[in-house]
């Protein structure tokens, strides 16, 4: 079943909904409005409209924790790979080792990074157990 919805088909999407979040910046006050809408296979009875939202914010989850890290720590969006499976190759290798310095107990992927840079023929094969 395709959902048609301002011209963009979403193949296999049972319903759609709209989410408009409301945030205040604590800095300046300032208040936003940002409108968003998920286009889902789950049919209307299935999820209740709280079940939609922790599905979202779980997006976030992933976003927060991986994506944010590899674009901040890496500088994945920088990145001039662009062809062939270099950029999925590289995303692979990214998250390869962000999850490794999680394992190794690093909380700060940043600084587990320039720990590794200190001795760079030596710290990263001990994380990886090949020394």
């Amino acid at each position: 079943m395709d959902i048609s919805w301002s011209g963009i088909n979403f193949p296999y999407a049972a319903q759609v909904a709209k989410i408009v979040w409301h945030r205040n910046d604590t800095k300046t006050g300032k208040r936003t409005r940002e409108t968003v809408y998920v286009a889902t296979d789950l049919i209307s009875r299935q999820p209740s409209p709280e079940q939609i939202a922790r599905i979202v914010r779980s997006q976030w989850v992933i976003e927060n924790r991986l994506h944010f890290v590899r674009d901040t720590a890496f500088r994945e969006d920088a990145a001039k790979i662009r062809t062939g499976h270099g950029p999925e190759n590289m995303a692979t290798l990214r998250s390869f080792a962000i999850n490794q310095l999680r394992t190794a107990g690093h909380t700060n992927i940043a600084a587990g990074l320039r720990e590794m840079s200190l001795r760079p023929f030596e710290r990263p094969l001990n994380l990886l157990g090949l020394s």
